[in-house]
C-alpha cells in the first residue's frame, strides 16, 4: 500500500509541476497592426496570423492583433516596439526607415528581384542576418511573416505619354521609389492607406500607388482616378515583418518562439499563393465594369526611372554606411544568382 501511495503522491506531484510550468510557459503579446483588417493580403494578415499562433501553441501565446490606431499610429507602430510601449508590430520595415533608409532594403527594392530571388536573398543571401543586426541595435526583434508579388505602378488622374508628364505632379508614394519619381520632378508624399481616397478625389494629389490590385480596389481607388499603370518597378516582391520588443522576444520560451516562426513561415507561404491567385480577378472587374484604363511604361520612361534609381542608389550610399553595406550584399547575390536565372528560367 506503501509503494502505491507514494506513487500516487509522486503522479500528483509531477501534474502539479507540469500545470506549474505550462502556467509559466503562457504568453501574452499585444500587436499593433499598421494594416486595417478590412484590406485584402496584409490587413487580413494579422488576424490569420492569430488563429495560427492559437492552433499550434495549444492556447500558450495569447497573441492579440489591435487595428491601426488602436494602440499607435501606424506608422509609428514600429518605433513604439523600439521604446517597449507596444510589445510588436505588424508593419514593413520601410516605416522605420526615418531611423536609416538601411531598412527601407527589407521591403522591396526597385528594380529589384521577383518572389523567388528576393526570399533567397533573405535566407540564404544574408539579408536576414543584416536586418537582425540593424534592428537588435534598436531593441527589436524581426520575423518575416509575409511577401507579396509586385505591386501596381500607380493610379493617375491623366495620361502619361512622356517622361516630361510626370513633372510637376503630386503623388502619394512610399519607400526608396519617392526619391526615384522626385528626380523626374514629382512632387511626393506619404500618407496612410485611409487617406489616400479622399485626397485623390479631391485633388490634393494628382496620383498615388499603393498596393496590388486587390488592395487598390478594396479601397476604391478606380472611383478616383481612371488611368492605372504597371509594372511596378519600385516593387516587384515586398516583404511584410512582426517586429517584437527583444526584452519581450528574449523572454519567452524556446517552444513559443518556435511557435510564431512557424505561423509567419506557413502565412508567408499563403500571402504568396493568395497573392499571386487574385490579382487578375481583381484587374478585370475593375477593367470591364469600372472602365479602368490598363496601361504600361514606355520603354522611355522605364529607362528614365531605371537611371534615376541608379542616381538615388549612390546619394543614400554616401549617406548612410548600413544601406551601402547591405545594397552590397543584395547587389553581389544578385550578381551571382544571375548565373541561375539566365539557364534555369524560360526567359
Amino acid at each position: 500500500m506503501q509503494g502505491k501511495g507514494f506513487a500516487f503522491a509522486a503522479g500528483v506531484a509531477a501534474f502539479l509541476l507540469a500545470g506549474s510550468v505550462h502556467a509559466q510557459d503562457k504568453a501574452r503579446l499585444n500587436i499593433a497592426n499598421a494594416y486595417p483588417a478590412s484590406l485584402s493580403l496584409i490587413g487580413e494578415a494579422g488576424p490569420k496570423l492569430v488563429e495560427r499562433v492559437k492552433r499550434a501553441s495549444g492556447g500558450t501565446i495569447d497573441l492579440r492583433i489591435y487595428e491601426p490606431g488602436a494602440l499607435v499610429p501606424a506608422m509609428e507602430a514600429i518605433p513604439a516596439v523600439s521604446r517597449g510601449s507596444v510589445d510588436g508590430a505588424y508593419s514593413s520595415a520601410t516605416n522605420f526607415a526615418s531611423i536609416d533608409p538601411a531598412f527601407e532594403l527589407f521591403t522591396s527594392v526597385p528594380f529589384g528581384p521577383p518572389i523567388g530571388e528576393y526570399l533567397a536573398w533573405m535566407y540564404y543571401g544574408g539579408g536576414l542576418e543584416l536586418s537582425r543586426e540593424l534592428f537588435a541595435a534598436h531593441n527589436i526583434h524581426n520575423i518575416p511573416c509575409g511577401l507579396t508579388p509586385p505591386e501596381a505602378s500607380g493610379w493617375f488622374n491623366k495620361e502619361i505619354n512622356r517622361v516630361e508628364d510626370l513633372d510637376g505632379l503630386k503623388m502619394r508614394f512610399s519607400g526608396l521609389g519617392a526619391r526615384v519619381m522626385a528626380k523626374l520632378g514629382v512632387a511626393t508624399q506619404l500618407m496612410a492607406g485611409g487617406e489616400i481616397f479622399q485626397a485623390l478625389q479631391l485633388g490634393v494629389i494628382d496620383a498615388t500607388e499603393f498596393g496590388q490590385p486587390s488592395m487598390d480596389q478594396d479601397f476604391g481607388l478606380y472611383l478616383a482616378a481612371k488611368y492605372y499603370y504597371f509594372p511596378g518597378w519600385h516593387q516587384q516582391a515586398s516583404f511584410f515583418q512582426i517586429f517584437i520588443n527583444k526584452d519581450k522576444w528574449d523572454s519567452l520560451s524556446d517552444q513559443n518562439q518556435a511557435v510564431v516562426e512557424l505561423a509567419c513561415g506557413d502565412l508567408l507561404r499563403d500571402m504568396i499563393a493568395e497573392g499571386e491567385g487574385i490579382q487578375f480577378k481583381a484587374l478585370a472587374e475593375m477593367r470591364d465594369k469600372h472602365e479602368v484604363e490598363i496601361k504600361q511604361w514606355s520603354p522611355e520612361i522605364l529607362s528614365a526611372l531605371g537611371t534615376a534609381w541608379e542616381d538615388v542608389v549612390s546619394e543614400i550610399s554616401s549617406e548612410s554606411e548600413n544601406f551601402a553595406r547591405v545594397y552590397a550584399s543584395y547587389l553581389q547575390f544578385r550578381e551571382d544568382y544571375e548565373v541561375w536565372r539566365a539557364i534555369g528560367y524560360l526567359q
